[in-house]
């Protein structure tokens, strides 16, 4: 049987603690079946931080590493065991180096047996071709990271995590025109939470076979 591939829904953030495993966790209850997926990059040295809370090194193999199933992947406090909370048919997580995040993303996707999944983080997106790419922000905070930079020309989307949205479409829209190359596309839609309704009625739509789906260019937040 020859391997179906599933929908590819991709999440990732301009830096940490954006809100991306939360806009993650906030989609899974619409996408009942759906699976998950999170990379997360490792190097054979200390990373500066806290051991217990970010060091994977002493988990890296020759090849990449990919945990399945709730036994091997849940644990309250991190962000796979929110991905079970949230409603999570199955949880996938790669352990990789940066030369094997290719390799390991593209086997974790091979054991995706439903017809969807969420991937969570930039770097997975430089070798798959995901059907949505939500970029995760905050607009009173900011800042980007390389891995962030490097993967703004595959966004389909940008996805504001604020409390409070005042302002706050606009703020990124200045930061963008700023920081980023001037040939950069910037016509992509910028959803705030009080869009999140519309955000999963449009994936829902993207996730149907092609012949079903319907085609919309109004989408809040897109450049006139």
């Amino acid at each position: 049987m020859s391997f179906q591939r599933p929908t590819i829904i991709a999440i990732g953030g301009f830096t940490s603690e954006v809100g991306k495993t939360t806009l993650l966790c906030e989609l899974l209850p619409a996408f009942p079946g759906w699976e998950a997926i999170k990379t997360t990059r490792g190097h054979y040295r200390s990373c500066g931080k806290d051991p217990q809370a970010c060091c994977v090194s002493h988990l890296l193999a020759d090849e990449a590493v990919i945990h399945s199933g709730r036994e091997l992947t849940y644990t309250a406090s991190k962000d796979t065991g929110r991905y079970w909370d949230a409603g999570a048919a199955n949880v996938h997580w790669v352990i990789a180096t940066d030369r094997q995040v290719a390799d390991g993303i593209t086997k974790a996707i091979a054991r995706v047996q439903a017809s969807g999944v969420f991937v969570e983080g930039n770097s997975p997106t430089q070798f798959i071709n995901p059907d949505f790419f939500i970029m995760v922000a905050r607009a009173d905070e900011l800042k980007i990271k390389n891995t962030a930079r490097c993967a703004l020309t595959r966004v389909t989307a940008f996805y504001l995590s604020d409390e409070n949205q005042t302002g706050a479409k606009e703020r990124l829209n200045e930061f963008l025109q700023m920081a980023l190359p001037a040939d950069l596309n910037y016509g992509v839609p910028v959803f705030t939470r009080q869009d999140l309704p519309w955000l999963v009625n449009h994936l829902r739509k993207i996730s149907l076979p092609v012949r079903q789906q319907q085609r919309q260019t109004n989408w809040p937040g897109a450049a006139a």
